[in-house]
């Protein structure tokens, strides 16, 4: 006795890309060619202009020396000594601000991963400070915190010694003593909360069962965070940190609000300002800027690479 056995046809599948001709994928594409014709009138347009210029001797105030200048301009940014300067205490207080804000937004990103009454309060408290406006959270620590007389750092200062009964308290004028360290403790007090949200959403996608077994097999806190938190969270660290030195490599609000670049505080996007608005030197003020460009693509290249690193491993699961 023979028996046949019917063959099913190929389940049915939605058209990809794969499947369109190349006219059909243009035309997919059609609704999306004015936001990315804004787009590029909108960013790149400006930075050829602006790389155009970078290459040009263009000073508002020897307009009869206007003309071509070669590499003079990136020359100068590389070997003038206050330009260096201004790069060197740009590296710093990013390298700073970043490292600090990690070791904070880590710290509390694994406190706010404990169940506690009001953890969702604490949380929108928590990321209070990234949401306020630079210019406003540097006046705040400029005039409410460092100020010498009424600031809340030498109250506390004073507060401390009546309690031991000196009234000979030191009264610290902290932005003229630590011009630079108020800036970043500015620039930390408002970024942690921006490690803290990425890290903490590294926390709550470890595995639930891998941890319960370690404590099960007697593993303490300690060995659970050395061995297995920390190896886990170690692309939200990368991809926090590469995405907070992109916004700090570019600060300025609170560069100009607190100490206004003096005191060995200016750092090149504040020193493009004063190229560009005091000095009028247009040349100069775009190869600047060209190379602030250059390193946050650089920077920026870096984080693509561990977002797409993170996308493909979350797809893999």
């Amino acid at each position: 006795m023979s028996t046949t056995t019917a063959i099913a046809p190929p389940p049915a599948h939605a058209p990809n890309n794969l499947d369109l001709t190349p006219k059909q994928a243009w035309i997919r594409r059609i609704p999306l060619l004015p936001a990315l014709v804004f787009t590029i009138i909108l960013t790149q347009l400006p930075f050829v202009a602006t790389l155009g210029i970078s290459f040009m001797n263009w000073n508002a105030y020897r307009p009869d020396l206007k003309g071509f200048a070669g590499l003079s301009n990136y020359v100068k940014v590389f070997t003038d000594p206050d330009l260096l300067r201004s790069v060197w205490v740009t590296i710093l207080m990013t390298v700073t601000v970043v490292l600090v804000s990690l070791v904070l937004g880590l710290g509390i990103a694994l406190l706010l991963n404990r169940v506690f009454l009001g953890r969702g309060l604490v949380r929108t408290m928590m990321i209070t400070p990234f949401l306020i406006v630079p210019v406003a959270a540097a006046l705040l620590f400029k005039h409410a915190i460092y100020n010498p007389i009424f600031g809340l750092l030498n109250g506390v200062i004073t507060w401390v010694w009546g309690i031991f009964g000196s009234t000979d308290a030191p009264q610290v004028d902290w932005i003229t003593q630590f011009p630079l360290g108020s800036i970043e403790v500015t620039l930390i007090w408002q970024w942690t909360p921006f490690m803290t949200l990425i890290l903490l959403a590294g926390l709550q996608s470890r595995p639930a069962e891998v941890l319960e077994a370690a404590a099960v097999d007697g593993a303490n806190p300690w060995q659970m965070f050395v061995h297995m938190t920390l190896p886990h969270m170690r692309q939200y660290l990368e991809l926090a940190g590469l995405l907070g030195a992109i916004y700090v490599v570019q600060t300025f609000d609170a560069v100009y609000t607190i100490t206004s670049g003096a005191l060995g505080t200016a750092n090149l996007p504040f020193t493009i300002y004063q190229t560009l608005f005091t000095a009028q030197d247009y040349g100069l003020a775009s190869a600047q800027g060209v190379i602030v460009v250059l390193g946050s693509i650089l920077i920026a290249t870096f984080a693509v690479k561990n977002v797409s690193s993170l996308l493909a491993k979350d797809g893999g699961k």
